[in-house]
């Protein structure tokens, strides 16, 4: 990839998405020389001065299995973008750790807004690690910020642990949920509960009275757990119902990521943001040390023999661990 940044910022800044789209590659790519064209160019992002004070609307998006995510993204996109916003959505993948690669097919799962030409769509690799996800994608929102797309919508897949790494990096983190029959909390949990500033129920289809109904009964239980499990929180995130396919309820449910937002308020924004980037600052360290640990000669001449050590017996873990971080010194 033969890259010129100062091109390549020229055409962010003109909001090229053929630029936007080669960025966002750069700054997902491990290999050496892309990193440091990645830092070279997220240093131009700072400078464009398209990020004011505020910045996008950061909203993590999250359901449970079959909860209809990208039905209800496209509705909400679409929404936004006809109101006149520019809108980036970024899918984290973290079963990529198989592949290297997204396994996401967002631009098919959203046919409408995939050809908004006030939308962006991209699928982001997890790059291996949650550590990936934080870097890739919060550099990503950095791109699409620059860019001028003043929504960015982050979906995460399925429930877990890079619900809370997403959570992390963004002003609001929306759960989606649906009514189920018995037990209307089955396969959430509790740490879902405790991270989301707003959960909607979705598939409350006004055209389908039972099925509405139950959709509202399942908001009331999920609203009574919340009081459970946040307390007296001086947030109590708003449980609403919605349906993706038909975008009845889409608006509301809107309405409750700008209400958390004006809740945190500016200087709330900004600390959450600050602390965020702390964090964040945290991540790419943790993030460089595995890198260099895995391109470091010393600790390429003895991973093999180390590997085949380990998995025979013959080398307890606390042992490998302390022959890699040798190996690892004696480069410096």
């Amino acid at each position: 990839m033969a890259l010129d940044v100062a091109e390549l910022l020229e055409g962010i800044a003109a909001g090229k998405r053929a630029a936007v789209s080669r960025a966002i590659t750069l700054v997902e790519s491990t290999r050496p020389a892309h990193r440091e064209s990645a830092r070279e160019l997220l240093v131009g992002l700072e400078s464009l001065g398209n990020r004011a004070s505020g910045g996008a609307v950061r909203v993590g998006i999250s359901g449970v299995p079959g909860v209809g995510k990208s039905t209800f993204i496209e509705a909400l996109g679409s929404r936004l973008t006809a109101d006149g916003h520019r809108v980036g959505v970024l899918a984290v993948d973290p079963s990529s750790v198989r592949t290297g690669g997204s396994v996401l097919g967002d631009k098919t799962r959203m046919p409408q807004l995939a050809v908004d030409p006030n939308a962006f769509i991209r699928p982001s690799p997890s790059a291996g690690t949650l550590g990936g996800v934080a870097r890739a994608t919060v550099q990503a929102m950095a791109v699409l910020e620059a860019a001028g797309y003043d929504v960015v919508l982050v979906e995460t897949v399925g429930v877990g642990q890079s619900e809370v790494t997403v959570a992390g990096m963004v002003d609001t983190f929306l759960f989606l949920t649906i009514a189920r029959t018995g037990d209307q909390l089955q396969g959430i949990k509790k740490g879902i509960l405790e991270i989301a500033d707003v959960i909607a129920v979705n598939k409350a289809d006004p055209d389908d009275p039972a099925r509405e109904q139950e959709a509202r009964a399942a908001a009331r239980e999920l609203a009574g757990a919340l009081r459970l499990v946040r307390g007296r929180e001086e947030w109590a995130p708003p449980v609403v119902t919605a349906s993706g396919l038909t975008g009845h309820g889409v608006d509301g449910v809107w309405e409750q990521v700008i209400a958390h937002r004006d809740h945190l308020g500016a200087d709330g924004l900004r600390d959450k943001r600050a602390r965020q980037q702390l964090d964040f600052t945290w991540a790419l360290v943790r993030d460089e040390l595995e890198q260099r640990l895995r391109h470091s000669a010393s600790v390429r001449a003895i991973r093999e023999a180390l590997r085949q050590q380990v998995l025979a017996g013959e080398v307890p873990a606390t042992v490998a661990a302390d022959r890699i971080l040798a190996a690892y010194d004696a480069d410096e």
